[in-house]
This record gives structure tokens, C-alpha cells and sequence, in this order.
């Protein structure tokens, strides 16, 4: 497992090319609560979450598809926002929380780890310790 340094995400969140016209950003809790957040603070915008649960914290799926655990958040008047999520593997938390948001809305993906061109981080192989995590 590699650890990554607080400064280290924030350092590349500042080098990021984020997209023109957002008006928001929504996580998927939880393992996107933390990187969502950072992601709306530093771009200076909203922050809603959308509630999945699919792993456990061993990292193992509990279940077939993620699960819906709270009402989808009202994105309106947001018609352009990033969903963040920490990371991308097969991109079913992704794919599930896109299915839940409105069809009129435009999403685009951001995760924070991934083999993915829009992951913040593609250039660590495995697994990592985010700063956040202190178990």
C-alpha cells in the first residue's frame, strides 16, 4: 500500500485542467466524501452527495450492484457538475450514482486514484493510504 501525503493530492488537485462552466460537484459517499470536498473547495464550488454502498472496508464488494442509501440529492439549478468518487476500479459506484442523477444534467467524471484519463492519480500501481484514513 502506498501512502500519499496530504500535499502531495493537493499539489496535483492545483495542476489539474478541471473543465470551464461547473456548477457543482457531487460524491459518492463514502469513500468520495473526502476527495469531493476537497475538489468543490478548491474550485469554489457546491458540494452534494449521493449515498452508495457497495464495499466493505476491506475493499470487498458486500454486494452484486452499489445500493442506494439515502434520497438522490436535488441538483437543481446545476446543470454541469463533476461526480467524484476516490477511486475507479470497475466504475460501478460511478455508473450506478450517474444512473440515479438527472438525464438532463451534464456529468463528468472525476475520481481520485484510477487507470482512467480523468483520475487525479494514474501513476501509482495498487492500493493506497489516503491522509484521510487512520484505520
Amino acid at each position: 500500500m502506498t501512502p500519499l501525503a496530504f500535499e502531495d493530492i493537493v499539489a496535483r488537485l492545483r495542476a489539474w485542467p478541471f473543465p470551464t462552466g461547473l456548477d457543482g460537484v457531487v460524491g459518492i459517499a463514502s469513500g468520495g466524501v473526502v476527495p469531493a470536498a476537497l475538489t468543490a473547495q478548491h474550485l469554489g464550488l457546491g458540494l452534494k452527495l449521493i449515498a452508495l454502498n457497495y464495499r466493505d472496508e476491506a475493499n470487498q464488494p458486500r454486494t452484486a450492484e452499489p445500493q442506494l442509501l439515502a434520497p438522490v440529492p436535488d441538483l437543481a439549478p446545476w446543470r454541469k457538475i463533476l461526480l467524484v468518487d476516490d477511486v475507479y476500479v470497475s466504475g460501478k459506484s460511478w455508473h450506478a450514482a450517474r444512473a440515479l442523477l438527472p438525464a438532463a444534467v451534464e456529468v463528468l467524471p472525476f475520481v481520485f486514484k484510477g487507470r482512467t484519463d480523468f483520475a487525479l492519480i494514474r501513476d501509482i500501481d495498487g492500493c493506497v493510504r489516503w491522509p484521510w484514513r487512520v484505520y
